[in-house]
């Protein structure tokens, strides 16, 4: 079982369990999967940040530790990325223009943007998160 982040498409984000990644995709599909605040459909995986508490007065093998399981959730979020979405690389800014415009199939994608290119998506009301990547998720 995994646990995801779900939003619908009035930014309700809610926790819901599925089998797999698979699973999901085929409820969603067939309109099994509803917010339960406003009972929509339209709905998708949303980006879950890593929950890595910080304490104050750690000591430095406390503060090592600390920074490993962060360093591993990231590794972790980037290789969950890598399995559900598609790469689009430079491109990303004009591939979620496409798919925000109805002009390309609906679908979870990830690549690079620009600083620039990131405030336009946001100024377009374009929904996309930025994630810090770990270089080949093993560092």
């Amino acid at each position: 079982m995994i646990v995801f982040d779900v939003k619908c498409e009035k930014d309700h984000v809610f926790e819901a369990w599925f089998r797999d990644s698979e699973a999901f995709d085929k409820l969603r599909k067939a309109g099994q999967v509803a917010c339960p605040n406003c009972n929509s459909t339209k709905v998708e995986k949303a980006l879950m940040a890593p929950n890595v508490a910080a304490k104050k007065g750690l000591s430095p093998t406390e503060e090592k530790h600390t920074a490993e399981k962060a360093f591993r959730m990231l590794a972790k979020m980037r290789e969950t990325v890598e399995e559900n979405c598609d790469y689009v690389g430079p491109k990303f800014a004009e591939e979620a223009r496409k798919i925000h415009y109805d002009e390309a199939a609906e679908r979870n994608i990830y690549g690079e943007a620009t600083p620039q290119e990131s405030e336009e998506l946001r100024e377009e009301g374009i929904d996309f998160s930025e994630i810090p990547w770990i270089e080949g998720g093993k560092n």
